[in-house]
């Protein structure tokens, strides 16, 4: 089978077996899992190695990290709540976590696990204070967030937030007595009858465990420094880990309203349907759905809805991405180098060939950028993980400085620099690509003074006091 030749549910498991490996290969990506759903079936493919310290090849069977796709994870979890009348999404989070403290004292009394779970709660988003590894993690992390800032007025603008699915993990530990990850295990992984299902490394070892690659000093891909983000931030997607057929089984239970293969019901047809509704509208960006549901990424496009989401921890990323009309799914797992490349082959052409759906494209800048007025868009942006200056050079090109604070510079992050042409409106777009992919920066809201009040990135950061 030639490459271009079109997918059909009945070749596309060829086409994983003969190509998968290659594209693996040829995108610079050290190891990497696929599985796809079509006609009720799934196929897999693997390529590359799980680690290349140790050279483990990796196979169908390797356990990869998901990331944030354990939000979708996490929101199932309270929707099974929602179910069992001990959760009503609409009502302040105090009502089950009396003690919850941020900054902002009207926000704290306000803010409602709707608003967690669609990404609009307004507070600092990407907090990663390590509580330690005990049961317990979660809970110490949610009492350290008293001095949280609330950058955006609770439902003013959706803003990707990790922090607000660790405080929504905490309620499910509330309501359901338990730790998050025995949460999960009783109530998905185990009803699911996952095979290879990894909620930490002390489980991830009995597997064929993959190991994130970061750039190395020379620039080389080299194995992470640490396998994962801190405990704390599991509900968020620090951790969790599988094979991508076990992602694609919480998937079919996902498509058959609620109920596993085995006809046991885990979700009321109801939630699942919530979760796919829209909720919010994201910002003009790069890459990212152009709404959010509860938990669930959507694309809508003008060939039909897809619903999804990506992940990325240390040095992996993931992609899910599901058709529900078609009951077509894709998740592709990846620990390193040219991620996106490998997502464009093989993920969009899946859903484009068995479903007619082009995903939305990843902006590139013009080739003929135009001069433009930066005034709005100049000076510097703080939250608690980058400080962002946008300045303007003497020959008028517009630069952008990302500087990431001890918390992640201490896990590999870099200080990062790229040139902003514009690309629509206040969007604005990176000359050159990192993996692939150029940047797209969003610059909202009004300052006081005709300046944006946020850069939007998929989650905003507030300018800084002069």
């Amino acid at each position: 089978m030639t490459t271009s030749a079109p997918l059909t549910a009945a070749n596309v498991g060829a086409w994983l077996e003969q190509e998968f490996a290659g594209l693996v290969a040829g995108h610079g990506v050290p190891g990497a899992v696929v599985a796809v759903l079509a006609d009720g079936r799934v196929h897999e493919a693997a390529g590359g190695v799980t680690s290349r310290l140790t050279g483990v090849e990796a196979t169908p069977d390797s356990v990869f990290q998901i990331g944030s796709i354990t939000k979708v994870w996490t929101t199932t979890l309270l929707m099974q709540c929602v179910d069992d009348g001990l959760l009503d999404l609409d009502l302040p989070i105090r009502t089950y976590l009396p003690d919850f403290a941020i900054a902002d004292e009207a926000a704290a009394a306000a803010i409602t696990t709707r608003q967690l779970l669609r990404h609009t709660s307004g507070f600092e988003g990407d907090i990663f204070t390590d509580t330690g590894r005990g049961e317990d993690a979660v809970e110490k992390y949610v009492a350290t967030l008293a001095d949280l800032p609330q950058i955006a007025r609770p439902d003013e603008v959706f803003s990707y937030n990790n922090t607000g699915f660790v405080v929504a993990g905490r309620i499910l530990e509330v309501l359901r007595g338990k730790p998050f990850n025995e949460v999960l295990a009783e109530r998905l992984a185990g009803p699911l009858g996952l095979e290879r299902f990894a909620p930490t490394a002390f489980e991830a070892v009995r597997f064929r465990a993959a190991t994130g690659h970061v750039d190395g000093a020379d620039g080389a891909l080299e194995a992470a420094p640490v396998w994962a983000l801190a405990t704390s931030n599991s509900p968020a997607g620090a951790m969790l880990a599988m094979q991508p057929r076990d992602l694609l089984a919480f998937v079919q239970m996902h498509l058959a309203g609620g109920v596993t293969a085995d006809g046991s019901r885990v979700l009321s047809a109801g939630s699942v349907a919530a979760m796919q509704a829209t909720q919010v509208a994201v910002p003009r960006l790069g890459g990212m759905g152009t709404h959010w549901g509860l938990g669930w990424e959507i694309f809508e496009t003008p060939e039909g809805r897809v619903i999804g989401h990506d992940g990325g921890t240390i040095g992996q990323a993931a992609f899910l991405r599901v058709v529900p009309e078609a009951g077509v799914a894709v998740a592709c797992l990846t620990n390193g180098g040219n991620v996106f490349g490998l997502y464009t082959d093989v993920v969009e052409r899946v859903i484009r060939d068995l479903t007619g759906i082009q995903l939305p494209q990843r902006p590139v800048p013009p080739a003929e950028p135009e001069p433009f007025d930066a005034t709005r868009y100049l000076g510097r942006y703080s939250d608690t993980i980058y400080d962002v200056v946008v300045s303007q050079a003497e020959d008028g090109t517009v630069w952008l400085d990302r500087t990431p604070k001890d918390i992640i510079a201490e896990i590999g992050e870099k200080p990062f620099r790229t040139q902003l042409v514009r690309l629509a409106d206040d969007s604005l777009i990176s000359v050159e690509s990192t993996y692939g992919v150029h940047l797209t920066h969003a610059f909202i809201g009004d300052a006081g003074d005709g300046r944006a009040k946020y850069i939007h990135y998929g989650r905003v950061i507030a300018r800084a006091a002069d």
